[in-house]
């Protein structure tokens, strides 16, 4: 009798599993047809893609979400999907941004770079992801980048300044290596003069010769230096952080983050690799 009963408990609870893994599968964004419609090469080994998706009259999501792409590179369906940032911001469209690094040995990437013409189509799946900002922005906000894990953050902060929303210092820590690897610069160097407590800050880690409003260096130094100028006395300004970008660097700054005294949960991140 116990072992009848047993069997029965588990046969229920694996229909349950059964039910909650359907309603998830449910739940996810469907596949849709999208086409490149601009294509634009905004450094020598990165490009911004256009796409619109035709089917929808607007494509609805929130700063910070992805997109996944369904690339044909590989005969199984989970190796051929690659997921991007959109990188610009909801503006009641059916096109979306995407900007994109080439990967030496990358698959999706070198068939993007090399297939890629305005007109192709791609199937894509999104938005997906809770990479976004809080319902209040009542702290400061530390945006910490390397190369394109600015995508989201460029989302952000465009939509903030359209919608005239209500925030404490936004702050754009980005990194890369030359000048030459620059994305958004005169962008968000200009929109750093529209919006009030906006501040960007490139910083290049192999240039020493740099105009002025431009950093030597690393990230972590100018978001520590930032931290340090805005305490009182022993205590840390309030913030919220978002780190996207190499595992490394994101890596790196949450475990120094942490050390000054942050509590994780005010750490939020995406990795890229």
């Amino acid at each position: 009798m116990a072992i009848i009963i047993l069997i029965k408990r588990l046969l229920l609870s694996f229909r349950i599993i059964n039910i909650t893994l359907a309603e998830t599968i449910d739940m996810q964004e469907p596949w849709r047809i999208g086409k490149l419609i601009r294509i634009v090469d905004e450094t020598p080994n990165t490009k911004r893609f256009w796409i619109e998706i035709p089917e929808v009259e607007q494509f609805n999501f929130e700063p910070g979400q992805f997109v996944t792409l369904d690339l044909p590179i590989h005969e199984q369906k989970n190796k051929r999907w690659r997921s991007y940032s959109i990188a610009s911001s909801p503006d009641g469209t059916n096109i979306i941004e995407l900007i994109i690094v080439r990967l030496e040995g990358g698959l999706g990437t070198s068939y993007l770079f090399k297939e890629g013409e305005v007109g192709m189509e791609v199937m894509l799946r999104g938005p997906i992801g809770k990479f976004t900002l809080p319902e209040t922005l009542d702290k400061d906000l530390y945006f910490i980048c390397t190369g394109t894990g600015i995508a989201p953050f460029r989302s952000m902060v465009h939509y903030i300044h359209s919608h005239n929303i209500p925030h404490k210092k936004v702050n754009i820590i980005f990194g890369c290596r030359t000048m030459d690897d620059s994305l958004y610069l005169d962008e968000l160097k200009h929109l750093e003069q529209e919006e009030p407590n906006f501040f960007f800050f490139p910083t290049y880690s192999r240039e020493t010769n740099l105009p002025e409003g431009c950093h030597t260096g690393y990230v972590h130094k100018v978001y520590e230096t930032l931290i340090s100028n805005c305490k009182t006395g022993d205590c840390l300004p309030p913030a919220n952080f978002f780190l996207c970008g190499w595992k490394n660097m994101v890596d790196e700054a949450r475990d120094k983050l942490v050390c000054m005294g942050y509590d994780k949960k005010d750490i939020h991140l995406e990795l890229y690799g």
